[in-house]
Parts: structure tokens; C-alpha cells; sequence
């Protein structure tokens, strides 16, 4: 059966000429296409579609390709210029709360509430309400925001900010603006012809003021000395009163005549913001109080750990001091356990990256949700631990960085590290710049001034920081002396302190009679002496004989500390003998070793150091110096840990953070070279690296062995090294540009203020409180201070007391220098007649016994003066005995009743006039006499002949020359030929001359008159001195922070105002030498260079190696470097003008090209087996240059990015990825 066809047709829809296929039934007659649903077709007004066909082929001029705008929609617009002005829609104002029963919960109604700080942003405020930034801005932040309020800082009132509204008085015709500030020009809006003051006018300022005696003008009655007698009236209780006050003052209720009682003071309370911990108190209810911890270890927590847990679960900051291996770190673990628990955040700072790396590695292992953000790498920046460097934390303050909102601790680890005199000001800084909510953690080794700091501490954050501080060593040390060998002497170990920290001197002479059994004759009787080093080529067998005895004493493993990494080599290349693994150890370590490197390209694993290194390690020994590979020093700590290496040779940066502890440690020295001399390790430095040996729960004791290769040490200088006291906590504050610019950016931080808060001011700012109190407390006797009624000394009487204070000041000073001169101290042999004035005894001849050296090396003379018979009852009863004299008269003293004498002890600067006379006197004879008669039983004897016979001749003096005595002439006589000490004589000589020629001395009350002048500048002096040591005048970085505010004026980087201008804010950009940057990038220095010439030239900026090769360099790059030493000179220059001390060769200095060419050649693409080849800096020290020179260069990127230069944006792009490759940016083993 056939299916019968479908048939389709055409239908032409609607207007627009569509087209659409429709079945249809079948007809006979034929239907003219297409059909149309219209019944009489399109309309007429449209063409057809014969027509745009017809249209379309003979019109080819219209079509889009001759004509490209009809091919393109346009639409005309009108010019409008506000649309240029970006105005953001205003924010939401108020919100709508709900109104419940407290109670019962019940619904009350609704209310309306203001929303405050709607128009902040990170861009204008420091509120932590301010809405938060981009997610790509959460953790680093950026330089445009603003940092959040630093606790312990007042936060200006809205009045203060609006310029004090209430208390402002505006003075509208005077004293206004003509230039905006920040511009060049202005305008003036001068009246023509002279400002006269029309009666009728009404001044604006009084009718703000709102004043009830405002003449209107209404009344023209009254007569002109009428009025004037209205305004003499009015104008006596207002001048006195002020606008807040005059209401109430205008009113007064008379006072009771009844005497008022002095209210009694209140006992002063001293501020105290480090409270010490007991952690002698055991803890016995710990669980109690604490039923539900956020974290528990599989052992039982120490004393003073729980004590330091309590005060955490209390929200309270915490300063725990103790040794090595003693667990601080159960205290930063408890801190993220609790910020875990709570949905927090903690940031755990470290001071340096290597350590930053363990620690990610130990903390992720123990709670997962950590993160690490360093220079170069970041990982899991979302978590809630963040490990980093206190570098990168400061950015992140000073950035405004959003992760500081959710901060609930920031944990210091190693703060002993402050004392580190390049990067110490990087920790004070941080601890200024955290906000109030943020708590603190502070780690450190044993130092004997935690008190002193935690305060410090407290002071600027105002919240009290509990220290926990122990001496107890979880693993007591003992310290010995080793002067083996050889076979034969290596048991020559000598006990010298003992575990219970006793200094044994037994042990410390057995070496010394050890060291001398074997000391040839030779060296005995010639050669230098002190203490001597050794023969090098000893060495080896010193090591030898060492390791015998440590294996045979079971003492390892063992950490061997060398101050020098050549020393270090050198030792494990002259151990190639010794082999301390067995074969299962080998088999580990080779599988362990090549599993790490293995990450590496093949040229990279075939390094010479990798190889030498993986030959040390079979063979049970290590090194780790800041030389080696960073992937070789993880792997080295690695199988140290794991306890594969048996000897360690390694410097000090190991003793630092890591919990890597070993049975024995080894000093090979006790000197050290710390970058200028060589010297003894400091108590500190000892303890610090001393701490390793000793492994908890695995050795009883810890030895400490300090080898003698030389002779032995002194006694002394071991007992003040291993018994003294730790380097105290010291501040390292100083100023930098990039500190100054990131808080100049922010109007209401002032440097001042972070100059204040920190610790090398903390001595004279704890005492401000005190301060504030006593100078309301002088402001009420400053405003009570009563002038003199005296019609003669009225005129010139404070004139004369500055004068007469200034005379006294340049007499006493004067005196006290020219006394310690060596011809002065000759002239004043015995048997010199002086005058001695001082407040016991005015003008009064004496003659000198003896001289001789007191306290602080001042002179002190001893001197026989005359005197009454009891002149001690006189001067008690004289009121102004203890003052100085008011009147300058060089008349001598003579006793009025018996002539006496007395033997006294004075001061160069009490000795008035030196005289031209001698006598001839037996100085200890006159001492021993009146010694003698100081005792009881010899009280009433008569005075010797010696005694007497002075005494009488002084007499005579004094009678023969009762208008004074001529002195020495310190030209003439002393021959001093200091001009500055010649012209302080001459102002000397004119100030007395001058003070003779005041009117005021003629008044008979003078000197009662004079006194009670003195007690009132005296309370002024005071009231001055306190409003000095209170405002920024009193800062020490003060007059440095002005220099440094001139050099970035002129170099245009801040205006007159101190507004950052655009450099400025590209310096910000820079973490290190921003100036020099900032210069290269403004002078279009690096902008035509090549991305592998800037790669070099940059890394001048972050090697710092002092002696290495000279490079081979290019000639383009012998160009860039000849401009940034120009620059350098330029900047050196302008600093030295203004003041600055550091000397311009030495700016020069810093700018060093040892790896210029290693680098060059890297951004090319040379291998690194082949760059080593170009230069004899070690492999370690040239990946830590290119990582922070990748830093760098990122910098520069930022600061591109700012100024707008695509072109340096993109070639520091390149330079980036050029050096960004292989085993330079190889990832650490502790991330993986």
C-alpha cells in the first residue's frame, strides 16, 4: 500500500516579509507564490521586496563597504562636562531596628537608628567598621589604604577633627588664608582706599557669637561720654570672663569668709602594666577552671605553660621568657588552638624565612588550617594561622590589609631578636601599629629586663601583659674545658661548671696544668703572651681525638658551632676519614637524599656542593651555614632530626627557633667576629646556641664542650660568659623614609607619635601621667604667682635674675673646665691660697692641702679655709645659707668673733678665684692634726703649730685684702689657648661688669625682694621645663626626623605641607632603598634598558657580601652602574647638607656589583653549575640575592604600575619570569 505524498507550500507572514513552509491540500489549479496571510499583500506606504531588490543592484555606492558609518549604529550625543565628575550614590543613613521585651522577647515596635561611619572607606578612614576591600587585597592589602588605628593611641573626638568647632574663635577680618595650602599662588581681595570701621556696620563674628551687649544702634539719644561710660562698664567682667563661662560667672554667690581645708591628697599610684606571674605556685585546679581546652598534648604541661594558658583562656597578652627546649611553643600552639575554636585568626611571626618554613611544616602537621605568606611564596593564604615574617606583617599594618579585622593573637617568636641592630626597628614598629582587639604574644629567651619591656609594652597598648619568666632548663647542662689532642690526651675533658650552674675553679686549673704538661719550653719562654690560639694544622687531630672520645662516651649526636664558614668546610674536608653510619643508615640516607633532589633538574643535581654534600652525609656529617643551597640546608636539618647526623658543623643561625636539640655541643672558639671586631661571645649569645645540647625525656644532663685548641681561656672571661647575665632587651628604633612617608600619607598618624610610643623614648614618656598631674598642679602657682611691689625693683629685677642665673651657670661651667687643665691642676699643687664660695662659706680664703680623683672623675680638692668659731649653727639659722649670693661682691670673709678653721672637701666649680699667692704649708701635718682633734677624747686639745700658723697667715691675708684677691689670668698665667674658653672668659668678665649697672641692687630689701623672684622663675622654670618634656621637642630622633623631612622636600617627594606627592607614593612601593629606586624609575634609567640589564643592575640593591670577585661586566651595565652611583652621590650629597651624619662614600658604599654579572647571565638563561663557575660567592648566598632581588623587582613593577609606564611594567614583567626558574625558586621541602 502506497503512503500518499505531503504536499508544502510558501506563506509570506505578517509585514516584514518572512517566509514560512506550510502543509497543503491538493488542487488542480496552479497558486501564484508565495502565498500571503495579508488579503491584499504588503502595504503601499512599504517597498516590495522587487523593489530593495531592484534598489539594492543598481545603487552600489550605498552599500557599508564604500560607506563604513551606515554600517555602524550611531547615535548623536550632547555635550555635557559635569558627567566627567564621578558622584557616588549616598550611602544608606539610617536602618531600622527592632524593639523587643528584654525580658519576655515580645515584639514592642520598631524604630528608626543611625548608621554611623556610612562614608568610610579604606581610602579615608582607620575604622575597623569601614566595609571591607577587594578579595585580591585581603591578606597584603595595598599602598593606597589607609592602616587601622593603632592601639593604645586616643582617636581624635569629632571635634578635634572638625578643628574644634565649639572653641574656635574665627577672626573674619584677620588673619584669613590668600594662599590655599599645597599651591603657589592665590588671590586677595583688597579694599581700595583706607579701612575705616562705620559705626553702622554689624560685625558677622558677633552676631554668631550671640552676645546680649550688641549696639544695634537703635539708641540716638544718648550723648557720647554716656556711652563711653556704657562700654568702660560692660568691658571689665568680659575681658575676664570666657565665651563657655560668662553666663554662669555673670552671677555670683558671695563666699563664706570660713576658712576651707586643704583637701588631702590622694596617695599616688603608680601605672603598672607588667604584672610578674608566680610560677612557683602550682596550678592544682587547672582542669577546673579550665574543664573544656582547646588543645591537649599527650604529656602534662609545665607550671608556668598552664600559667600562661590561664591568662590566654582570660583574653590577656603574655610575655613568656625562658630557655631553649623549654617549650615556649605549647603557649603559641594553645593561642591557635583557642583562635581555631573562637573562628579567628592568628598570624605567627618569625625572624627569619627558614624558620617561618618549619614552622608551617610543624603546625600544619599538628592542626591542618595553616597558612604560610613569605616574599616569594604563599600558600593557603585563607587559613587560619598565618606564618610569616614580621617584615611581611608590617606591610600588612601599614597596608590596611583586611586579615587584621579577624586577628585575635599575633604570636613574636625569638624577640631577643629586637636587639638586631638592622632589622630590630621592624619589631617596635609592628608592636605600635596593632590595633587595641589584637592580642600579643611575646616569646623570647631568658633576658634580664622582661619586666622593663612587657611594661614598655603595656604603656603603648594600655592593657596589662602578664610575664611568665623561668630559669629552669628541662635538661640541666654541664660545661667542660677540652684540651686533647691525640689519642693519648683525648680524656683530657674537665668539668668547669657543674648541672647546677657552679662554677667548679678545680676543673678550670687541671686544664691549665694539662695545657702546660705539653707546652714545649720554646713556647713557654718566648712568643706573646695572653691568651693564644692554635696551630691550624692541629686542627684535624684536635677533631679526631674529640670524636674518639664523644663516641666512646655514647655523647651523640653533636652540634659543632664554627663562627665562619670557611672554618666549617675546611673541618669537613679534613674529616674525610671519619665515618659514623652504619650500612641501613647509608641505605636511608642516600633513598631520603635523592628523593629531595630529585625535584630538581638533572643539570642541578650534578652541583658540586650537592654532590660533596651527599658524600658528607653517608658518612654521618652535616654542615649548615648560610653558604649552602637552601634545599641542601632543609635536607641536612631533616636527617638531623631523624638522627642520621651524628656531627653537625654549623653557625649560629641554627641555635635560632627550631627545636633541633643534641646530646653534646661543641664551641670551637668563644670569639666571634660580629661585622666589626672580633670579641667574646656575649652571656646571651652563649646561652642561646649552649641550649641545644640536651634532649628531653632522652638525656639526664646536656655537655657543653668548648674546645682549647690554643691556651685556655681566662677564668674571667668564661665565668662573665657562661655565668653573667643576658644582653639586656635594647631598642634598635631608628627612622627610615618609607616609615615617615606611609604615616605622612595618613593625617591623622604623626610620626611624632610612633617616635613616642617607642622603646628608646619608654624612660621619658612613662613618666607623662606624672607629668600632666604636676604641671596642672604649677599652672595653678603660675597663674597665683604675685609680682614684687617695689617701685626701684620693679624696673629691672627679672632682668637682673636672668643675668645673675646666666653669670652663675657660665662661672660654674668655666671653672669646672679650666680646673681639669693641666696647668690649672699644677697651679692648684699645696700651698695654693684660693677663695672658696659655695653655700656654706661666701668668699672665704682658703689654702689647698691636697688633691685628688672623686666619683665620675671630678677633681676634688682638699682645703683649709677660715671660719667662725661655730659657723655650722650660723648658716643653719641663715634662711638663704643655702642659696647663692645675690650680689656679686669679691670683698673677702672675716670672721667676726674668734678665727677658726675647718679642712673641707670641694669641687673645682666652688673654688672662685685661684690667687697669685702661695704659702708654704706640711699638708699631711694639718690633716692628721685636725683629724685628731675630730675625735672624742682629743676634742678640746689646741690646734697644732702647723695649723695655727696657716690659719694666722690666712688671717692676714684676708685683713690685708679685704676687697678681694687678684687671680691667675687663664691667658697669661695658665696659658690656655682654647678661643672658645677665652670667649666664655671675656662674656664672663662683661656679665659681671653689666650686673653691677642694674637699679634694683640700690633697693634695701634686695635681697628679700631678689628671693622671692627666685621662687617665682623657679616654679615658671619648672612649669616650662614640664611643657618641654611633654611635647615633641623632647624626642631624640626629633632634629633627624626634621633632617630627613628636608631631604624628601627638595628630592620632591612631600610638598611644603608635608603632603606625599606621586613620589612618594611610589617610594612607598619600595621595601628597601626606596629612594635610590624611586630615582632610577622617575629618571627613566631602567625604561630603555633590556629586561636582563635591569635584573642586574637592580641587584646591587640587595648584595651585601663585602669581599668577593671582581665581575666582567658590559658596557651598558657599566653605564647603569656609573648612574646609580651618581644618584647615590646626589642623594649622599643632600643628605650631608642637611645635617644627616652618614657620610656620602659610605652611601656610595652600599651599592655593591659582586653579583652583577652572575645575575646578568642567569636572566639569560646560563645554568646555575656554569653561573658558580663566574664568581667565588657561595651558592647560598647568591639564591637568597635573586630571591630578594625577584622582590625587588616586583616592587619596581607596582611603582610602574602607579606612574603609568606600561613599558617598565612589562619588562619588569620579564625580568620577573627570566630569573623566576630551577633551583633558585626550588619549593622548601617543609612546604611539600
Amino acid at each position: 500500500m502506497q503512503t500518499p505524498e505531503m504536499k508544502f507550500d510558501l506563506v509570506q507572514t505578517g509585514c516584514h516579509g518572512g517566509v514560512e513552509v506550510v502543509p497543503v491540500e491538493t488542487t488542480d489549479h496552479q497558486c501564484v507564490l508565495p502565498r500571503k496571510t495579508l488579503p491584499c499583500g504588503l502595504p503601499p506606504v512599504l517597498p516590495t521586496l522587487q523593489e530593495e531588490l531592484e534598489h539594492y543592484l543598481t545603487c552600489p555606492e550605498q552599500l557599508p563597504v564604500h560607506d563604513v558609518l551606515r554600517s555602524q549604529q550611531f547615535w548623536p550625543r550632547e555635550r555635557k562636562p559635569e558627567r566627567l565628575l564621578s558622584i557616588g550614590v549616598c550611602p544608606v543613613q539610617t536602618t531600622i531596628q527592632v524593639e523587643r521585651n528584654a525580658t519576655t522577647g515580645q515584639l514592642l515596635g520598631y524604630k528608626e537608628e543611625y548608621i554611623p561611619d556610612t562614608g568610610k572607606t579604606a581610602n579615608n578612614s582607620l575604622s575597623l567598621r569601614r566595609p571591607p576591600g577587594p578579595a585580591s587585597q585581603d591578606v597584603k592589602g595595598n599602598t593606597g589604604n589607609y592602616p587601622f588605628w593603632p592601639g593604645g593611641l586616643d582617636e581624635p573626638e569629632l571635634e578635634a577633627v572638625d578643628g574644634g568647632v565649639e572653641t574656635a574663635v574665627v577672626e573674619f577680618e584677620k588673619g584669613l588664608l590668600t594662599v590655599p595650602p599645597g599651591m603657589k599662588a592665590g588671590m586677595t581681595f583688597e579694599t581700595s582706599g583706607k579701612t575705616s570701621h562705620n559705626a553702622d556696620v554689624i560685625n558677622l563674628a558677633d552676631i554668631l557669637a550671640g552676645g546680649d551687649d550688641l549696639d544695634l544702634g537703635d539708641s540716638d539719644e544718648e550723648t557720647e561720654p554716656q556711652g563711653k561710660e556704657k562700654e568702660s562698664a560692660a568691658k571689665a567682667p568680659a575681658d575676664s570672663l570666657t565665651r563657655s563661662e560668662s553666663l554662669e560667672n555673670l552671677v555670683q554667690v558671695e563666699k563664706s569668709s570660713a576658712p576651707v581645708l586643704p583637701t588631702p591628697r590622694p596617695a599616688e599610684v603608680k601605672e603598672q602594666w607588667a604584672v610578674k606571674v608566680d610560677i612557683n605556685q602550682p596550678v592544682d585546679d587547672f582542669y577546673k577552671r579550665i574543664p573544656d581546652m582547646a588543645y591537649k598534648w599527650p604529656f602534662e604541661p609545665d607550671i608556668f605553660q598552664k600559667q600562661a594558658i590561664l591568662h590566654l583562656e582570660k583574653h590577656e597578652s603574655v610575655f613568656v621568657a625562658a630557655h631553649t627546649s623549654a617549650g615556649k611553643t605549647v603557649v603559641a600552639e594553645y593561642a591557635i588552638a583557642l583562635s581555631l575554636k573562637h573562628m579567628t585568626r592568628t598570624v605567627y611571626t618569625s625572624p627569619i624565612k627558614a624558620l617561618s618554613n618549619q614552622k608551617f611544616r610543624d603546625f600544619k602537621t599538628t592542626f591542618g588550617d595553616v597558612g604560610l605568606v613569605t616574599g616569594d611564596v604563599q600558600l593557603n593564604q585563607t587559613a587560619a594561622c598565618l606564618i610569616m615574617t614580621t617584615e611581611i606583617l608590617r606591610s600588612m599594618l601599614y597596608n590596611g590589609s583586611d586579615v587584621i579585622r579577624d586577628l585575635e593573637w599575633v604570636i613574636f617568636d625569638e624577640v631577643h631578636y629586637i636587639n638586631d641592630s638592622e632589622r630590630g626597628v621592624v619589631w617596635e614598629e609592628v608592636l605600635i601599629m596593632l590595633p587595641q582587639h589584637v592580642n600579643i604574644i611575646l616569646l623570647s629567651a631568658t633576658v634580664p629586663n622582661t619586666m622593663e619591656f612587657a611594661d614598655w609594652i603595656g604603656r603603648i597598648k594600655r592593657k596589662k601583659i602578664y610575664v611568665i619568666s623561668t630559669l629552669k632548663r628541662p635538661v640541666p647542662l654541664e660545661h667542660f674545658l677540652y684540651t686533647g689532642n691525640s689519642n693519648k690526651t683525648s680524656n683530657e675533658l674537665f668539668l668547669i661548671v657543674d648541672s647546677k650552674g657552679q662554677f667548679v675553679t678545680q676543673g678550670y686549673n687541671k686544664s691549665v696544668e694539662a695545657k702546660k704538661e705539653r707546652a714545649s719550653k720554646s713556647s713557654q719562654s718566648f712568643g706573646p703572651k695572653g691568651t693564644r690560639g692554635g696551630n691550624p694544622a692541629q686542627d684535624k687531630n684536635v677533631w679526631l681525638s674529640l670524636i674518639d672520645m664523644v663516641k666512646k662516651k655514647d655523647k651523640l649526636p653533636m652540634v659543632a658551632f664554627t663562627f665562619s664558614r670557611k672554618k666549617i668546610e675546611e673541618n669537613a674536608d679534613k674529616l674525610s676519614s671519619v665515618d659514623l653510619t652504619t650500612q641501613s643508615e647509608k641505605s636511608e640516607i642516600h633513598i631520603f637524599f635523592h628523593r629531595c633532589v630529585s625535584k630538581l633538574k638533572p643539570p642541578d643535581r650534578n652541583l658540586p656542593q650537592i654532590r660533596n654534600m651527599e658524600d658528607i652525609l653517608k658518612r654521618g656529617l652535616g654542615i649548615h651555614h648560610s653558604g649552602i643551597l637552601p634545599i641542601l640546608k632543609e635536607v641536612v636539618e631533616m636527617l638531623f632530626q631523624k638522627g642520621l647526623v651524628k656531627i653537625l658543623f654549623a653557625t649560629e643561625t641554627f641555635a635560632m627557633g627550631v627545636n633541633m636539640p643534641a646530646r653534646t655541643v661543641v664551641f670551637d672558639s668563644i670569639r666571634k667576629h660580629d661585622g666589626t671586631k672580633f670579641r667574646d661571645l656575649l652571656p646571651g649569645e652563649y646561652i642561646q646556641m649552649a641550649g641545644r645540647a640536651g634532649r628531653r625525656g632522652l638525656d639526664t644532663t646536656g655537655t657543653v664542650i668548648i674546645l682549647c685548641k690554643g691556651d685556655v681561656p681566662e677564668v674571667s672571661d668564661l665565668h662573665s660568659m657562661m655565668l653573667g647575665k643576658p644582653t639586656k632587651l635594647e631598642s634598635q628604633f631608628r627612622l627610615t623614609y618609607t616609615m615617615i612617608l606611609n604615616l605622612l600619607r595618613v593625617e591623622q598618624l604623626r610620626v611624632e607619635d610612633m617616635m613616642k610610643r617607642s622603646f628608646s623614648e619608654f624612660h621619658a614618656q612613662k613618666d607623662a601621667t606624672k607629668h600632666r598631674d604636676a604641671i596642672q598642679q604649677l599652672a595653678k602657682k603660675v597663674k597665683d604667682i604675685q609680682e614684687v611691689e617695689c617701685f626701684m625693683c620693679s624696673i629691672d629685677l627679672e632682668n637682673y635674675f636672668k643675668s645673675w642665673k646666666e653669670y652663675h651657670d657660665l662661672r660654674k661651667k668655666v671653672q669646672s673646665v679650666v680646673l681639669t687643665h693641666p696647668a690649672a691642676i699644677k697651679a692648684l699643687s699645696a700651698g695654693r691660697v684660693v677663695v672658696i664660695d659655695n653655700s656654706s662659706h661666701r668668699n672665704t680664703l682658703g689654702v689647698v692641702l691636697q688633691s685628688s680623683m672623686g666619683q665620675n672623675n671630678d677633681r676634688i680638692f682638699t682645703v683649709l679655709i677660715v671660719c667662725e668659731k661655730h659657723y655650722s649653727e650660723a648658716a643653719q639659722n641663715d634662711k638663704h645659707s643655702a642659696e647663692a649670693s645675690p650680689i656679686l661682691s669679691r670683698q673677702l670673709f672675716q670672721p667676726e668673733g674668734p678665727c677658726w678653721h675647718d679642712v673641707v672637701k670641694v669641687k673645682g666649680e666652688e673654688i672662685s678665684v685661684v690667687t697669685t699667692k702661695t704659702l708654704k704649708v706640711d699638708p699631711t701635718k694639718i690633716i692628721n692634726d685636725v683629724q685628731k682633734r675630730q675625735q672624742l677624747r682629743f676634742k678640746d686639745d689646741p690646734p697644732g703649730q702647723s695649723v695655727s700658723m696657716t690659719t694666722q697667715e690666712l688671717l692676714r691675708l684676708t685683713e690685708a685684702n679685704l676687697s678681694g684677691m687678684s687671680g691667675l689670668d687663664p691667658v697669661k698665667d695658665l696659658h690656655l689657648r682654647d678661643i672658645s674658653l677665652v670667649e666664655q672668659f671675656r662674656s664672663l668678665q662683661f656679665l659681671e661688669e653689666n650686673l653691677r649697672k642694674y637699679q634694683c641692687i640700690n633697693c634695701p630689701k634686695f635681697e628679700d625682694h631678689f628671693h622671692h623672684v627666685q621662687k617665682n622663675m623657679s616654679i615658671q622654670a619648672e612649669y616650662e621645663n614640664l611643657k618641654y618634656l611633654l611635647s615633641d621637642q623632647s624626642l631624640t630622633l626629633l632634629p633627624e626626623y626634621e633632617q630627613r623631612i628636608k631631604v624628601l622636600q627638595d628630592l620632591n617627594y612631600i610638598d611644603a605641607n608635608n603632603a606625599v606627592q606621586l613620589k612618594g607614593r611610589v617610594a612607598c612601593e619600595i621595601s628597601s632603598n626606596e629612594l635610590m629606586i624611586t630615582e632610577l624609575v622617575f629618571e627613566n634609567a631602567l625604561t630603555d634598558l633590556h629586561p636582563t640589564d635591569i635584573a642586574a643592575l637592580l641587584s646591587c640593591m640587595v648584595f651585601e657580601q663585602k669581599k668577593c670577585s671582581e665581575p666582567n661586566l658590559t658596557d651598558t651595565l657599566k653605564k647603569g652602574h656609573e648612574r646609580i652611583l651618581e644618584i647615590a652621590e646626589r642623594i649622599g650629597q643632600l643628605q650631608r647638607q642637611h645635617g644627616m651624619v652618614v657620610p656620602v662614600e659610605d652611601y656610595k658604599a652600599t651599592f655593591k656589583i659582586g653579583i652583577m654579572e652572575v645575575v646578568f647571565e642567569w636572566a639569560r638563561g646560563m645554568p646555575f653549575a656554569e653561573i658558580t663557575d663566574l664568581t667565588d660567592v657561595q651558592e647560598g648566598i647568591i639564591v637568597r640575592c635573586i630571591q630578594r632581588l625577584h622582590e625587588t623587582l616586583r616592587d619596581v613593577r607596582n611603582a610602574a604600575r602607579i606612574i603609568g609606564d606600561p613599558v617598565l611594567f612589562q619588562k619588569m614583567e620579564e625580568a620577573s619570569a627570566m630569573i623566576k626558574r630551577d633551583i633558585v625558586f626550588a619549593a622548601s621541602l617543609y612546604t611539600q
